[in-house]
């Protein structure tokens, strides 16, 4: 892999992908005995939800502008399997800052993990760039695919985040299934989302300490 300069707001990595990465990257991250993140296993129920891949998701947890989300159905933020995350950046405003934002987020997953997929959409005359990071995380007990979007909206610099987690030692043949069959819509849903709360929203939800 190769590090760029920054091109109009573009991400700066540039990476390949092969779709072999999916086949024995799940063998390698079972050795990580770390994760990016931990959710704290309280939850906020303040009404707040939004449609995302034909499901409902619900607010769970906030706290400095991280502000977790989870299917109905999933209420315990120790079991999840597939988690909405958006985090807001007060500071970002530019595309260029943006575009800095997601390079340190890329740097941190592959501290974490292995980057399956970059791309940015161009910036046009009327629209910043956004980008798009894929990603796969783990640890001894599960394996989560990571699906970021990093976007200006309201001016305000936002990363959405889909994660979906396989839980047990085992859990890499099922994920590789899981990433060949759902992967690509994935990311195509997850670029078209279009439900974002605003700012002040985020911000009145109650925070978790």
């Amino acid at each position: 892999m190769r590090f760029l300069k920054s091109t109009g707001g573009k991400i700066a990595l540039a990476l390949s992908f092969s779709p072999r990465s999916i086949a024995f990257v799940s063998f390698a991250l079972l050795c990580l005995g770390t994760c990016l993140s931990v959710a704290a296993p309280t939850s906020a129920a303040n009404g707040l939800k939004f449609l995302f891949a034909q499901n409902e998701y619900v607010h769970r947890w906030s706290q400095k502008n991280q502000n977790e989300f989870t299917p109905e159905t999933q209420p315990n933020l120790d079991a999840w399997k597939d988690m909405v995350t958006i985090n807001l950046y007060p500071g970002v405003k530019t595309g260029e800052a943006l575009s800095a934002v997601a390079n340190l987020v890329v740097v941190k997953y592959q501290e974490h993990g292995k980057i399956l997929r970059t791309d940015s959409k161009e910036r046009t005359a009327s629209k910043p760039a956004e980008h798009i990071i894929a990603a796969l995380l783990g640890n001894p007990k599960y394996l989560e695919a990571v699906f970021a979007r990093f976007v200006l909206f309201n001016e305000t610099g936002y990363a959405i985040i889909y994660s979906h987690r396989v839980y047990g030692e085992k859990a890499g043949p099922e994920m590789s299934k899981w990433l060949k069959e759902n992967g690509a819509e994935t990311e195509q849903q997850l670029m078209a989302f279009d439900k974002i709360p605003a700012p002040k929203t985020l911000g009145e939800l109650p925070q978790s300490k």
